[in-house]
């Protein structure tokens, strides 16, 4: 009983054939003497007729017996539905198929959890799912995962050929340059003492690719990075990795743009505008209080350092006399937020080392002769002594009373401030004020979403690119500088000279693909002289000579011989296929994850090996004992 089609594929065309279709038991129902069956393969699923008068009975006893996810083959003729029982959910909802024979394949147990049913199937407990991975896999919604995946994969390397790049495999076993995350380390059984470790990325090899005159290389690279996880993070990950001789940032924009029209296209039957919006990293703090901008809705911050500089709020003029900034956001529409809300979002300033949160809520009130403008009330919105009968706008913070006529019309001015808004503010350092509005104008979208003030519809895209990245930061406990991005990272060419006399303006060439606030993937146009990588390494990184040669010894030997200028970029090839599939979790499609703990459940592992296995890798395991509490004085 070899299949003729797959459960997707009958129509009303095929009416009058005789088929043969394989797959597992969807579901079974017994209606008026006649079995229901549908059977689902990897392509949909096709409902099946038993019908007693039409079959024997040692053939409709055992249709059944039969249990959903049990394997079977069945032929039969295909035919319409009757009138009224069309099914216009699934494409072959206008036939079904009378079955003349059935082959059991396998019988299947009663399942841990529902694969038919997604309203049921989705509240099962994620960690149930990954133990059963390849029931979880069977769901219509995780294979279609799969197949976005598959054809993602191969329009990738169908464009990149077609852009005249070599698709090269890098090596998973590598040195170990401890930076950025914790890496995975592989002992050396025949050098006792000595480990490879898996790559963060092939960053390094794509270079040395590049000094080795491939010009354009590819691949869908496996990285590994032994950091905490969450839902966008995995311990092992793929990542489309290119680089690129003689070219600059715009090659780049145009590649990757051109790139992710065609996946856009593919994948969803989108049509994605080109070029991107482009936006430098300071504005995008400035405005949005991230490098990773969700443009979808406004809720922009706004500037008021100069508003407030002689203000008699000393919280204010203090953090702007100490060379801080003030800035605000006004979430329209959030007036109304719950005293939950408010300490959210001061915990997450706190989080900013903020020592709290101020804010104003914009509301009706019902005194006589307030202004619209007014302090009278306390942070919780109490009045008293008013005259019920009257209502107007009022201002509702303590912090208020301390403002001038002045500062409160350039707020009313720049923020559009009218009732039912709430305005937050935080005065810091200019970064940490960014970032702490930045969060917080995030969380405001989400509880607005909630109520249905914020609409944001499922198939928009707002593309940009983030450009002109700090090319340093500095640690000031450790009293050094770091990348902000890598150190392989070339600064923009006429800042150059600042690495020696003002290395915190240098600006690097980095640039991130942003889609809806998640950052798709960033890269770099590279360094590729040798005397300024060894500045970079050596003067601003502080790497003593000795660990520069030992870590990139071989890197800046390959450059001697004539590294050619180049650049590149890597896109989280997981993250790209969750948002295209649009689930918030990239272990939605992948495979087979490991847990938050790092896990893979469904193997159980990682596992204890055996002490030959340890001794053959010359490792000893040391079990830490408990400690024994100490015996009270008597």
């Amino acid at each position: 009983m070899k299949r003729t089609h797959h459960c997707n594929e009958l129509r009303p065309a095929h009416i009058g054939q005789t088929v043969t279709l394989s797959g597992w038991v969807h579901s079974r129902r017994d209606l008026g003497g006649l079995i229901f069956i549908d059977i689902r393969d990897r392509e949909g699923r096709t409902q099946t007729v038993f019908d007693p008068s039409d079959l024997t009975k040692e053939l409709f006893e055992r249709a059944a017996s039969l249990r959903s996810e049990c394997v079977v083959s069945i032929t039969g003729k295909v035919r319409a539905r009757p009138a009224g029982t069309n099914n216009i959910k699934i494409p072959t909802g206008e036939v079904e198929v009378g079955v003349s024979a059935l082959e059991v394949l396998n019988m299947a147990e009663v399942l841990p959890f529902p694969v038919d049913d997604p309203e049921i199937a989705n509240k099962v407990n994620e960690e149930l799912r990954l133990k059963y991975r390849y029931l979880d896999l069977r769901r219509p919604e995780m294979a279609r995962n799969l197949k976005v995946r598959s054809k993602v994969a191969i329009a990738t390397r169908s464009y990149m050929d077609e852009q005249g790049f070599l698709e090269v495999e890098t090596p998973t076993l590598f040195k170990s340059t401890p930076e950025g995350a914790r890496e995975f380390l592989v002992p050396n059984r025949r050098e006792p003492g000595t480990f490879y470790a898996l790559p963060q990325s092939p960053q390094q090899f794509k270079q040395i690719l590049m000094v080795a005159g491939v010009e354009k290389y590819f691949q869908l690279a496996r990285c590994y990075r032994d950091e905490d996880l969450r839902a966008d993070r995995q311990p092992e990950f793929t990542q489309i990795d290119l680089e690129m001789s003689f070219i600059d940032r715009e090659d780049i924009y145009a590649l990757i743009e051109g790139l992710l029209k065609r996946v856009w296209k593919i994948a969803l039957n989108i049509d994605v505008p080109t070029p991107f919006k482009r936006i430098t990293f300071e504005e995008a703090l400035n405005r949005w209080g991230i490098d990773k901008p969700d443009m979808r809705f406004a809720m922009e911050l706004a500037d008021f350092t100069d508003e407030f500089r002689a203000s008699t709020f000393k919280v204010f003029s203090g953090t702007i006399a100490n060379g801080g900034v003030v800035k605000a956001l006004n979430a329209k529409g959030l007036a109304g937020a719950t005293q939950g809300q408010i300490e959210t979002m001061t915990e997450s300033a706190k989080s900013f080392g903020a020592k709290g949160l101020a804010f104003i809520k914009v509301e009706k009130s019902s005194s006589t002769g307030v202004p619209p403008v007014s302090s009278q009330s306390t942070l919780a919105g109490e009045t008293h002594g008013q005259d019920a009968r009257a209502t107007t706008v009022e201002w509702k913070s303590p912090i208020v009373k301390f403002f001038s006529e002045a500062e409160k019309a350039a707020l009313t001015k720049k923020l559009n401030i009218e009732e039912g808004d709430l305005i937050l503010f935080a005065a810091d350092q200019w970064l940490n004020a960014c970032e702490i509005l930045g969060k917080i104008r995030l969380y405001c979208a989400e509880v607005l979403k909630g109520q249905g003030k914020l609409v944001i519809p499922a198939d928009q895209f707002n593309f940009l690119w983030v450009i002109e990245f700090p090319l340093l930061g500095f640690d000031r406990e450790q009293n050094r500088w770091y990348s902000s991005h890598h150190p392989f990272t070339a600064p923009v060419r006429e800042d150059i000279p600042l690495l020696k006399t003002d290395p915190k303006k240098v600006r690097g060439q980095h640039y991130d693909v942003v889609v809806n606030g998640v950052e798709l993937g960033g890269g770099s146009i590279r360094i590729h002289q040798p005397d300024v990588q060894k500045t970079i390494f050596e003067e601003l990184l502080a790497i003593p000579p000795e660990e520069t040669k030992l870590r990139f010894g071989y890197m800046l030997d390959a450059f001697k011989y004539g590294a050619p200028p180049h650049g590149g970029i890597a896109l989280g090839f997981d993250r790209l296929i969750a948002i295209l599939c649009g689930t918030p979790s990239i272990r939605d499609v992948i495979a087979f994850p490991k847990t938050a703990k790092g896990t893979c459940l469904m193997t159980d592992s990682p596992s204890q090996v055996s002490p030959k296995q340890l001794r053959d890798l010359y490792i000893e395991v040391k079990v830490k004992k408990p400690e024994t509490p100490a015996t009270p004085a008597k």
